[in-house]
C-alpha cells in the first residue's frame, strides 16, 4: 500500500474499514499534524489529544471526502480547528506554556536563532493566509514536495504553484517583520523547510490508528470533547463571510453597507409591554417575532433558560438582537455603516419541541425579516490576559464579607460607579465585562478563579468620563492581584453578513 495515493487509501478505508490502509495514511501524515498541532498547544500531552482527534475525524468522515481533497491541506486545516478549540478550552495554560516549551525545545534541538524566533508564531502567521495558500505551503515546506508535485496534487501548473508560494511566503514575512523578526522570503522558506516537522512519539501512531478505526468509541471523554467543538468550527467556517465583528476590535472596513430589509406594519403583540421580563416570557405561547417598536425607551432584555428556552426585549438595536440570537452576552458588536439605528421589540420561544432552544428560531426571523446573518469563526486578534499574578494582593474576599461592612442590599451583586466597581459574591464575569468595554479588546480569563467573591477595585480618572486605562491596569495589580498581559492569538468572532 506505500504505492497507493492518500485518496485511494481513504477510500480502502471507508469501503473496508481497512486498518492497514487507515495505519499508511497515518504514517505518512501524523509527524506534520503533531507538529502543528504542538506549535498550537506548547505541549506534547495536548498535541497528542489534538493529533488523535485529528485523524478520529479523518476516520468519521472519510466516506464524504471529495476526490480531489489534497489531504495534507484538510490536514493541516482540521489540525488548525482542533488545535483552536484546545485553546478555546484549555485558555488558562495556552499563552504562556506555548511560547515557553517551544523556546526551551528549541533551544535544546540546537535550532538556529531565525526559527527560534519564528516558531512560536508560525502557525498564527500561517492562519493569516487563506486555505489554498496554507495547503501549498504545507505541501511544499512542511512536507517538502517539489513545486512540481505540489502543484500536480492541487492541479494547477508549476508556474502558477511558484508564484502563490512566493506570494504567500511574502504575506508570512510582512506578518514577522511587524513582530519584530527581520527575514527574507528565502530564509523564511528555509528555515520552515527545515523545522517546522518533528517526529511523533513512537507510540502515538499505533494509538492513533487503533482508536479512529474505532471511529473513537474508545476515546477519552476530553477527547470527545474536543472533536466535537473542532466539527463545530469546521462547520462555521464553511462559508466564506463579509464582515467581521469582534469581541471589542473592529476587523471590517468602516465604509461597508449592510442594507436591512423593511419590517412591514403589524398588530400589537400581547408580549409588548413597558419591561422584559421572564414572567412575561413564561406566559407567552412558543412564538417568534421582531418588530418596530411601540415604545420610546429602552425596556430591556431578558433570557429565560429554565422554561424550554426564550428570550424578549423592547426597543432593542439590531445588534442587541443578533447579540442575543447568537448567546453572545460577551462579545462586543461593532456594525459597520448602513445598519438602521432603528428600535425594535423582539420576542422568541422555541417552537419545535425537539430544537428547545430559541436562539435558532431567533436566528431564522433574523435572516427572514432583516436579511443578515451571524457566524462564529476564529480569527487572530489582539487580545488582553487576564492573569492571577499576586494572590496575597488580598482584593479577593470571601462571598458577602464585604456586604454588612458597606451596607450594600442583600440582592446586590454588582455594581459600577465613577472610578469604582464593587461585586458582592459574584464571579468576575462582571469585571471581566467591564475590562473588555474599556479597553475595547477581548480579554480572555485565564485566572482559573471560578469561585464568587467580593472586591472592591477603585482607580483615579484624569480625565471626566474618560477611563484612565492606566490606572485601571495598576488598580488591577495592586488591589486584587490581577494582570493584563497584551498578546495576539486565535480567538472566537462572530462574523456578520447581509443574504442576498
Amino acid at each position: 500500500m506505500a504505492d497507493a495515493n492518500d485518496m485511494d487509501l481513504l477510500r480502502e478505508f471507508a469501503r473496508h474499514n481497512s486498518e492497514t490502509a487507515f495505519a499508511e495514511l497515518v504514517r505518512r501524515h501524523i509527524n506534520l499534524v503533531y507538529s502543528v498541532a504542538l506549535r498550537f498547544a506548547g505541549g506534547t500531552d495536548d498535541a497528542q489529544d489534538v493529533t488523535q482527534a485529528v485523524f478520529i475525524i479523518l476516520a468519521r468522515k472519510a466516506a464524504r471526502l471529495n476526490e480531489r481533497t489534497v489531504l495534507t491541506g484538510w490536514l493541516y486545516e482540521t489540525t488548525r480547528f482542533t488545535a483552536i478549540r484546545l485553546l478555546r478550552t484549555r485558555a488558562r495554560r495556552q499563552a504562556h506554556e506555548q511560547e515557553a516549551y517551544m523556546q526551551s525545545t528549541l533551544e535544546q534541538a540546537g535550532t538556529d536563532n531565525l526559527w527560534r524566533q519564528l516558531a512560536p508564531h508560525l502557525e498564527a502567521a500561517m492562519s493569516r493566509l487563506n486555505a489554498r495558500e496554507r495547503t501549498l505551503l504545507a505541501l511544499r515546506f512542511y512536507e517538502n514536495k517539489t513545486g512540481a508535485e505540489a502543484a500536480a496534487l492541487l492541479g494547477i501548473r508549476e508556474e502558477a504553484a511558484h508564484k502563490r508560494t512566493a506570494r504567500a511566503l511574502e504575506k508570512l514575512r510582512k506578518f514577522f517583520t511587524k513582530r519584530g523578526v527581520s527575514s527574507t522570503t528565502a530564509m523564511l522558506a528555509g528555515a520552515i523547510s527545515a523545522n517546522s516537522v518533528q517526529a511523533a512519539p513512537v507510540d502515538l501512531a499505533k494509538a492513533v490508528t487503533a482508536v479512529a478505526v474505532a471511529k473513537g468509541v474508545t476515546a477519552s471523554i476530553s477527547t470527545l470533547t474536543l472533536i466535537k467543538g473542532a466539527l463545530k468550527i469546521m462547520a462555521w467556517t464553511k462559508m466564506k463571510t463579509a464582515v467581521v465583528v469582534g469581541v471589542g476590535i473592529l476587523l471590517a472596513v468602516a465604509t461597508t453597507t449592510v442594507t436591512v430589509r423593511e419590517i412591514r406594519a403589524h398588530h400589537h403583540y400581547s408580549w409588548q409591554v413597558p419591561k422584559a421580563s421572564r414572567d412575561m416570557i413564561r406566559q407567552t405561547s412558543p412564538q417568534v417575532a421582531i418588530v418596530p417598536s411601540v415604545f420610546a425607551h429602552d425596556g430591556g432584555t431578558y433570557r429565560d433558560y429554565t422554561t424550554g428556552g426564550g428570550a424578549m426585549g423592547i426597543y432593542q438595536t439590531i445588534s442587541n438582537i443578533v447579540n442575543v440570537a447568537y448567546d453572545g452576552q460577551q462579545y462586543h458588536l461593532i456594525f459597520p455603516t448602513g445598519i438602521p439605528d432603528g428600535r425594535y421589540d423582539f420576542f422568541a420561544k422555541a417552537v419545535d419541541p425537539a430544537q428547545p432552544f430559541f436562539q435558532k428560531d431567533l436566528q431564522a426571523e433574523l435572516k427572514n425579516k432583516l436579511g443578515i446573518v451571524g457566524k462564529l469563526e476564529m480569527r487572530n486578534s489582539d487580545v488582553l490576559l487576564l492573569r492571577y499574578q499576586n494572590p496575597n494582593a488580598g482584593g479577593l474576599k470571601p462571598p458577602d464579607s464585604l456586604r454588612r461592612g458597606l451596607g450594600l442590599p442583600k440582592t446586590m451583586r454588582s455594581r459600577s460607579e465613577t472610578n469604582a466597581l464593587y461585586s458582592i459574591n459574584d464571579s468576575l464575569s462582571m469585571l471581566h465585562g467591564f475590562l473588555q468595554t474599556t479597553f475595547v479588546k477581548p480579554v480572555i480569563d485565564q485566572t482559573g478563579l471560578t469561585n464568587n467573591y467580593d472586591f472592591i477595585l477603585k482607580w483615579d480618572d484624569a480625565v471626566p468620563n474618560h477611563p484612565n486605562k492606566e490606572g485601571i491596569r495598576q488598580a488591577l495589580l495592586d488591589q486584587l492581584g490581577l494582570e493584563l498581559v497584551p498578546t495576539n492569538m486565535p480567538i472566537e468572532m462572530l462574523v456578520v453578513e447581509k443574504t442576498q
